[in-house]
């Protein structure tokens, strides 16, 4: 077992946790939903999922197979994207909701798509390893960026509801909500116009782990057996994990380099 950076062994084990979360409940996790209840062989898609998910997370722990496990994680998070999100935003494009549940889905979708770029190189492609690396790289900052945009937008304007989410021991509830949205939306802006962007990714990869310890972790400690809470934390963390995978690229390692 070995991984390069410890945001590609957090993403493969938050992608791990999510496929054993499926296959334990035989359901799809709640960032996939609202998957049609009447859709043809809906548990046997259910099951095939969290299998994806799972197989894509042990892939990125090996080094022979971390290249051919982010490639699957891509896809496969592509596809929710297109398939379940962005249709969403076009039945309802005035609820918020609906490109929120697409930039969250983005942002996991941007850690992936980072660590495809980053394992380009392979046999017959040395000489175009680091162009691709790099062009992933700047793909998946752009893609994030514009998904904290509507992320941001959320906090805003479903600013009661984020509020109920901050822990009683904080004061402020509400105006860590509006804080929050801020930080998010100036964030995207930042890395959408490239200034500043390490930075903005950084903070933001903190910030999303906060919200992972404070909100989630909390709840599953106090609620063990409730799966919402389970699915709550990991894609939370899918979503730090993305943020982090983003902000290292922006720090590309010589060690990184020469693995490419």
């Amino acid at each position: 077992m070995r991984v390069d950076s410890i945001g590609q062994g957090f993403f493969a084990l938050v992608m791990v946790g999510l496929g054993v979360l499926g296959l334990v409940s035989g359901d799809f996790a709640s960032v996939w939903q609202p998957v049609p209840k009447e859709i043809p062989g809906r548990e046997f898609l259910a099951y095939v999922s969290a299998a994806v998910s799972l197989a894509g997370g042990m892939g990125l722990l090996w080094k022979r197979t971390a290249a051919t496990g982010a490639r699957l994680l891509t896809v496969y998070l592509l596809l929710w994207l297109l398939v379940l999100r962005i249709p969403a935003v076009f039945i309802a494009p005035l609820r918020e909701v609906s490109w929120s549940g697409c930039g969250e889905n983005a942002m996991i979708l941007a850690g992936s798509l980072t660590l495809m770029g980053r394992f380009a190189n392979g046999p017959g492609r040395k000489n175009t390893s680091l162009a691709l690396a790099e062009r992933g790289s700047r793909m998946a900052g752009m893609l994030f960026g514009l998904a904290l945009i509507p992320c941001g937008l959320a906090h805003l304007v479903y600013a009661k509801d984020t509020a109920a989410l901050v822990p009683y021991w904080l004061p402020w509830h509400l105006g860590w909500a509006y804080s929050t949205g801020v930080a998010y939306l100036l964030a995207g802006v930042s890395i959408v116009v490239k200034r500043h962007a390490a930075l903005a990714a950084t903070l933001t990869a903190g910030m999303t782990a906060v919200f992972t310890a404070t909100i989630w972790i909390p709840a599953v400690v106090e609620s063990p057996g409730d799966r919402f809470n389970w699915t709550a934390l990991l894609i939370s963390s899918a979503i730090t994990a993305g943020a982090w995978l983003v902000a290292e690229s922006f720090y590309p390692s010589e060690k990184l380099r020469e693995s490419e």
